[in-house]
Parts: structure tokens; sequence; C-alpha cells
């Protein structure tokens, strides 16, 4: 069975639809096997996204979903907090397209940058915002270089947010993050999963 974090998926494309509701705004997205959480939006991703938009009212600013999948967290940022400007990306080439597809749909693809990147390699600008529901099956070498990339890549008071499983390694994360920013706070806390915000100061 092909990951999620394979480049090229080879598997034999199918689409699927759902519709999916946020703050009173409801999303169409299409999906794909071969990509993360193909049937809705998981939990953890859902408790990522309602976090940063409880706490961000009156963002403005830029934002990088990093490893986007099929856009789900970078498309409900940029609906919701209307003056802001995402940049998507993700190393899964069919998510990628699907991103474009969704931003389109969604309505927001004027204020939504879609780039192949296997982490930071091929980013190049600074943001006030990145968040990642972060790979965890592709190691923690992996991960760890999504963390370290976002520090390099936060303007100063930018804030990182991070969706992790107590099971999937949060523990390490907190240390991992707290080493890097010289603080981590845990955001929020539900059902084992914890969002864990670092300011870079």
């Amino acid at each position: 069975m092909e990951q999620y974090f394979t480049q090229n998926p080879t598997s034999e494309k199918e689409i699927f639809k759902f519709e999916w509701n946020v703050k009173e705004e409801v999303f169409i997205f299409y999906t794909s096997n071969s990509v993360f959480s193909k049937n809705g939006v998981d939990f953890g991703s859902m408790l990522l996204i309602e976090t940063i938009l409880n706490e961000n009212k009156e963002f403005s600013g830029s934002i990088l979903d990093l490893g986007c999948g099929y856009g789900t967290l970078g498309i409900i940022a940029a609906k919701i907090l209307k003056k802001s400007f995402v940049t998507m990306c993700d190393v899964n080439e069919r998510a990628l397209e699907l991103s474009k597809m969704n931003a389109k749909e969604n309505k927001v693809d004027d204020r939504i940058k879609v780039l192949t990147s296997s982490s930071f390699e091929n980013i190049k600008d600074n943001y006030d915002i990145i968040m990642t529901n972060p790979p965890i099956r592709a190691g923690k070498e992996v991960v760890f270089s999504f963390y370290e990339g976002a520090y390099e890549h936060l303007n100063n008071g930018g804030k990182l947010y991070v969706v992790i499983q107590k099971k999937q390694g949060a523990p390490s994360t907190k240390a991992k993050l707290e080493s890097l920013f010289g603080n981590c706070e845990t955001a929020n806390k539900k059902s084992g999963y914890s969002i864990f915000r670092c300011i870079k100061k």
C-alpha cells in the first residue's frame, strides 16, 4: 500500500468528494486514494484548525500549511481568516493536484499558492503562522526537519502550531520544540491529541 508521503502515487486514481462545515462555512473537498485521511478531515487536523481560528480571529498575514495533503487546513484558514495569504506545500503530487482543485472549488484560489516541497526544500519565504499535522509515519528525522525548518522560516513573533498524539511522540516533540524555540505551550488538548504553540522570539 502506498503511503500518503509518496511523491508520485501509482495506484489507480479514484476521486471522492465530501462536504465539511466549519464555523457556518460549508467546504467541499475532493480527495483520492494515496492521500492522507481521504474520507473526511481527521480529528487532529480539525482540532488544530479550530485552535488556530479561535486564537487568531483578527489575523492578517502569511500562513504556511506544511504537508498540506489535499489542502483542508490551508483552505479553511484562507476562507475564514479573510486577510490571510496561504502557501500550501506537500511532497505528494496527487495531493497537490487536489489542493489546487479544492482551493478553486472553495473560491480561495486567489489567496493560495500551492508548492511541491519535501519539508522546507523549496520554501524560500518566511511566514507569520506555520501549521502542520506532521507525517509521523515518515519517521522522526523527517518530522523534526519540519520543526527545524519552521523555526528558520517564521518571522519574529511568528507562531508554529503542531498537532500530535501522545502515543505518537508528543513528549519528544515538545522537548524538541522547547529546545528550538525556548518556549512551547499546550494550546489545546483533547482525546489524546495535543496542539503545541511556539512563538519565535
